[in-house]
């Protein structure tokens, strides 16, 4: 629940005001005094004795956006005709579109983009299938897959209620990045038939971005499609989350002008975002990574609330053989990157950790600790919202890595390539630049998926993965 007013609760009211002097100035403290902020106010229609205007205000949630609307309702000389949510208005009749590159305006403009100049087309993929690249879609295009089972903070949601969040995902590939993405929302969570599905599509793909499956299924499912697909298949719950930690890591041993293998770190949460960071930070050279789940540390020869995921992870990560709650494993520990839950670790558990405390809190919307009460008490934080600094979003890793992949028809993901990305996204923010409040660019830095591209690319080539020079 958001605790201050929001974009994503945002109402615009119809009212006919009564035109007197004093109006405008009695709806706007209203609106104040009960805890709305006021946006913009626009005169709608002017009659004979009233105004009709459309007021815009920002609320925290639903419940309070009730509260604004019951207070405007009191106002004598007010009476509201209407209010919409723009949040649903923007989704209304879905956030995306296919549009045509090529005119058909007679006969021949049909003749060469379908019957009977199109069979030519066929003819020659069908001799070299790499033609595909040049001749179709594919070159520029990711599938948004995606079961329902985990979207978002949300849960177990289905196909249908996970389609806002897809065609958002696709709205971003295009926006920041140039690529075409659609959104596959598939009616099973089959682990078996979600693998055959997405095989069974993938000519029409140059990438399948897997998206909101519930793990374990998540590793399972992306590990056999990697290895059955000849494109790039990238779980963004995983590795984008893994990519962007890192990037901003990078940016606070730079900071504090420590290595940052150094660091001893804290993961809460082994599901697929917290497994994938654990792993990728251990990659990068962090030794010392404690990984824990809702039991608590994980370590070799724990037997309670184990999958083979966690059991693998358990061999390579907490050398120190910790035992015990989050809170233990936060003793002493430099860095804590909750990937978890709401209201998970105390200021007290903060105080527990090394001097110049790192605290990623990246459960959203509502974090591990609340910002308000960790920031007192540590040197850097960051969080997973918007209304704080330092936003840890994987939008600033996956419009870029696909851009890179796609651009030299890579045949697959690497770890080089996911390194290559989150030094990228950390080389965007210069030297001089580096603060406590600032250890990683703008998710709207639309540079960053250039310069993310270009070092993909190159590392694609670097490793064999890249099907074009």
């Amino acid at each position: 629940m958001s605790s201050v007013p929001s974009p994503s609760y945002s109402i615009t009211i119809r009212a006919e005001i009564t035109n007197r002097i004093g109006m405008f100035a009695t709806i706007a403290t209203t609106i104040g005094s009960v805890g709305g902020d006021l946006g913009s106010i626009d005169i709608v229609k002017v009659e004979k004795g009233k105004v009709i205007r459309d007021i815009t205000i920002n609320a925290r949630n639903e419940e309070h956006e009730r509260k604004i609307i019951n207070a405007i309702k009191k106002i004598d000389g007010v009476k509201i005709q209407r209010v919409s949510d723009r949040t649903f208005t923007v989704h209304e009749g879905g956030k995306i579109e296919m549009k045509t590159k090529v005119p058909v305006n007679d006969s021949n403009d049909l003749s060469k983009v379908y019957t009977p100049g199109v069979a030519r087309v066929c003819n020659d993929i069908y001799k070299d299938k790499s033609h595909v690249y040049r001749y179709t879609i594919k070159k520029n295009t990711v599938a948004v897959v995606t079961d329902g089972s985990a979207v978002l903070g949300l849960g177990n949601l289905g196909p249908e209620a996970s389609l806002p969040v897809m065609e958002g995902k696709a709205m971003l590939f295009k926006e920041f990045a140039g690529v075409d993405a659609f959104p596959i929302a598939l009616n099973t969570q089959d682990t078996e038939k979600i693998i055959e599905t997405v095989k069974n599509i993938a000519p029409v793909f140059g990438g399948i971005n897997l998206e909101d499956i519930s793990a374990p299924r998540c590793f399972e499912i992306e590990k056999r499609l990697r290895k059955d697909l000849n494109i790039p298949v990238f779980h963004d719950d995983q590795h984008g989350t893994a990519v962007v930690v890192l990037a901003a890591l990078i940016n606070v041993s730079k900071l504090l002008k420590k290595d940052i293998r150094k660091f001893k770190a804290v993961v809460a949460g082994a599901g697929a975002a917290g497994m994938a960071t654990a792993l990728m930070l251990l990659e990068y050279g962090i030794k010392d990574i404690i990984l824990c789940d809702r039991r608590g540390a994980i370590y070799q020869g724990r037997k309670e609330d184990m999958n083979p995921y966690k059991t693998s992870a358990a061999k390579i990560t907490n050398p120190r053989k910790v035992k015990g709650t989050i809170s233990d494993a936060m003793k002493g520990a430099d860095i804590f990157i909750g990937l978890a839950s709401p209201n998970l670790i105390t200021a007290n558990d903060l105080k527990k950790m090394s001097k110049d405390r790192i605290v990623f809190v990246l459960s959203n919307p509502d974090p591990e600790i609340s910002p308000e009460e960790a920031l007192p008490l540590v040197r850097i934080l960051a969080t997973g919202r918007s209304d704080y600094p330092n936003q840890i979003n994987n939008m600033l890793g996956f419009p870029g890595i696909f851009r890179g992949l796609l651009d030299v028809k890579a045949t697959g993901v690497n770890e080089a390539v996911k390194i290559a990305a989150a030094e990228a996204i950390a080389g965007c923010v210069k030297p001089d630049e580096l603060h406590e409040d600032y250890i990683i660019p703008s998710i709207f830095d639309k540079k960053v998926a250039h310069y993310v591209s270009a070092a993909v690319a190159e590392a694609a080539r670097k490793t064999g993965l890249a099907q074009k020079k």
